[in-house]
Parts: C-alpha cells; structure tokens; sequence
C-alpha cells in the first residue's frame, strides 16, 4: 500500500504538475479551483512522509509533501509566467521569518539527532513558498473576497464533519478532519472572526449566509468543549462587535447582534449539558503537568544560548537527558509530552534570542494589520476595513492560544498563520498601490 503511494505522488509531480499549470494557464476557471484548493487542503491535509519517524512524539516526524505544497507549487509556476505583468516580489515581513529560520537552522549544533531537525526546517521552508504564493496571487480586495467565499465552503465541509463525528460516532470532543480539538479551535477562530466582521461591516452580505456560516464555526467550536477555545472565541467576537460599532453604527448592526444573541443562547442551551460535563470531567492533573513541562522547557533555554536542538525537546525532555529530571513517571520507559507553550517550545528548541525574533515577527504583522486599519478609516476603501477588524480579533486569539498551547506547530494552523499574514501584506501593498494610483491622477 505504501509503495502504491509513492508511485502515485510521483505520477502527480511529473505529469500532475505540468498538466494542471497548463490547464490553469489556459482556463480561468480551472485557476480559480486551484486557489481554493490551496485553502482547502489546510484543513484536510494529504500527505506523504518520506523518511517518516511516525514514533517520535515531536512537532515534525518525517519529510512531508502535501497535495497543498503540490498546489502551491502549480501556483508558483504560474505567477512565474505572468511575472513580466506582475512581478514578483518578497512579502512584508519576509525578513523577520529568513532571521527565525536562520536561528532554527543554527540551533541544529545542538540537536542530538539531526534529522528531527531537518524534518521542521523542511516544513519551515513549505510554509514560507504558501506564503510567498498566497501574498503574490492576491492582487485587489476583490482576490480577498474571493477567498471568502471558498472559507465558507470549507467551514460547511467541517461542519459535517463534525456533526458526523459528534452525533454519529459518539465523538465526546470532535475535532473534524484536524488531528486534535485545540487545533480545529484555532482555525475556525480565524474563519469565523472573518465572517462575522464581514457580515457587520458590509451592507451588501448575504445575512443567511453569513450568519449560516458564522453559526456553524459557532456549533464547531462548542463541539470541541475545548474550555480555553470557546473563551477565546468569545474574545474575538467581543472585539469585531467593538470595532465594528466604533466603525459605525447601524441598525443592521444591531439587529446582527441580537440574532447573535438569540442563537448563540439556545445554542448553549443545548449544549450546556455537555459542557457541564466537560468541566467537571476535566483531568485536575493538566495544570500540574503543563507546569513541570514548562519548567523543561525553561532549564534547556537556559542551559543552552541556541536551545537544545529544533524539534529536539521531545528527544531531551527524556533520560539520560536532565531536563525533565523533576516530572514525576510512573515507570523509566515512559515518554515526557511536549510544553504546551509555542513560545516555552520555540525558547527551549532554539533560544531565548530566536523567541524574541518570533515575537518580533507576531507583533509586526498585528501592527501591520492595526496600520491598514487606521490607513482605510477614510475614502471608498473604508468598507474592507472588515479584514483587518477581523485579524485584529483573530490574532489576538492565536498570540493567546499559542501561550497555552503549541497547535500553531501543526501543520494545519501554521499554514493558516501564514495564510492570514499573505493577506495582511497584500492589503499593506493594495494600500499603498492605491494612494500611489490616487495620487498620480
């Protein structure tokens, strides 16, 4: 079966590749099925390992090539060919992620098994070319737009996914097509923050199918009972709801909000139950856990100025190593988790100085994106203000997420992240293109 595989992915970068580049070339339409498979293939992920180490509990476990990186790389080709119409060009922040992944790449002097680390430098590498093609595809709000609409697709696509999982299977904390709840939390935040600033802020919207699509990252979210993600969600709906009143009052606005109100209350309702459950139920032992892993993690930052080694804590954190001598196991073979922290992860890997890096990079793209908000307040661009009133919540939400736990790693959501920082470079250029155009005339 595994050998069937190979055969497979080979038979698609040789033939596959080429073939769809023509097509997508010739087609418009074929194109447009190609953008929304660059979304969609990061919430169900496809993919092949080579010199796969599926045993090690790390963040990376082997060289993976999805059906994403295969549509990225049709992408590119095609940018490639329009480059002389539109030039390509490096986006907004890309200097800060070069200085993280060049941090990432000389902290492998420590690693003690130095494939680990390979393996996530690789995935640092697929991430940055869905990046560079997202941000070089998006070339006016009307691109954006677009990708709206396939975000609503996938959101209804999980949703059955969930539903199926939770009423069918008996799933106690469904997760959709992600590997883990926090991590399905995290990407519907992001969804589900657009849709409901779009639906706020742009007097044209569908309201049943915003609020449809809305509602179901809602019911998503619920179904995870993951106790932080519905607390951040709840935080993020309470930022789009501020910013858009402050944007400008409406009775439409109003009335968004108190449909809001009436389903998210009888949502809850039904789901009280449940959550009730999952409160009580609640293993007492996670916060001690995410504590002494913390403390780890802290001990390899400190003990080494470039951290232990990329994707080398799930190695150290276990004897002969010390790091972890402190954790208490119930027997010599059993296996350290991972810190729940990123920033805990990112510090004990890679250092404290490549921490700061990180965060650099976080805040520039948050204060980017406040930037486009501020420089869209006024003129006809005004109404895409939702984008950024919407990543203002959702970031917010992840940078939070992300201190409790280390899902942003995932395949999935680092996709994701660097997707929503595609978008708030390209606004930045759309922005500047436009008062350029404007003052030329």
């Amino acid at each position: 079966m595994t050998e069937f595989k190979y055969i497979i992915f080979f038979i698609v970068i040789f033939f596959g590749i080429p073939i769809a580049f023509m097509l997508a070339k010739k087609f418009p339409k074929v194109e447009k099925i190609l953008w929304f498979l660059l979304l969609f293939f990061t919430a169900s992920t496809a993919d092949i390992n080579f010199i796969s180490m599926e045993t090690y509990r790390g963040t990376s476990k082997g060289f993976e090539i999805g059906l994403v990186d295969i549509t990225a790389i049709i992408m590119f080709l095609l940018l490639y060919s329009r480059r002389k119409k539109y030039p390509l060009s490096l986006p907004l922040g890309s200097y800060l992620y070069f200085a993280y992944f060049a941090f990432s790449c000389i902290s492998i002097i420590n690693s003690d098994v130095y494939v680990y680390s390979f393996f996530e430098l690789w995935k640092m590498l697929r991430m940055y070319l869905y990046f560079f093609v997202i941000y070089n595809l998006i070339r006016s709000f009307k691109d954006i737009e677009q990708l709206l609409k396939y975000m609503c697709i996938i959101v209804f696509f999980i949703t059955v996914m969930v539903l199926k999982q939770k009423y069918l299977e008996g799933m106690f904390q469904a997760r959709g097509p992600f590997p883990h709840q926090n991590s399905l939390v995290m990407y519907l935040i992001v969804y589900g923050s657009f849709f409901l600033s779009y639906l706020l802020n742009v007097k044209k919207s569908n309201l049943f199918l915003w609020t449809l699509a809305f509602g179901a990252c809602a019911i998503n979210i619920l179904a995870t009972l993951s106790r932080a993600g519905m607390a951040l969600f709840a935080l993020s709906i309470f930022i789009i709801f501020i910013l858009s009143y402050a944007h400008k009052f409406s009775l439409r606005k109003l009335g968004v909000a108190g449909l809001c109100m009436i389903l998210g209350t009888a949502v809850l309702y039904k789901a009280s139950d449940t959550i009730m459950e999952r409160i009580r139920t609640a293993p007492k032992e996670s916060l001690n856990v995410r504590l002494v892993l913390a403390t780890a993690a802290q001990n390899m930052a400190n003990d080494k100025i470039l951290g232990v080694g990329l994707n080398n804590f799930a190695l150290k954190i276990n004897p002969p190593y010390t790091y972890g001598a402190h954790i208490e196991r119930n027997d010599e073979d059993e296996k350290g988790g991972l810190v729940e922290s990123i920033y805990l992860m990112i510090a004990a890997e890679t250092g404290w100085l490549n921490l700061a890096v990180f965060i650099s990079m976080l805040l520039f793209f948050y204060f980017k994106n406040l930037q486009n908000y501020l420089s869209l307040k006024h003129g006809k661009w005004r109404k895409y203000r939702y984008i950024c009133i919407a990543l203002l919540a959702a970031l917010l939400s992840i940078y939070l997420q992300s201190s409790l736990e280390w899902v942003l790693k995932q395949t999935n959501n680092y996709y994701q992240l660097m997707f929503v920082f595609a978008i708030i470079a390209s606004t930045s250029r759309i922005i500047k293109e436009r008062i350029s155009s404007e003052n030329n005339k």
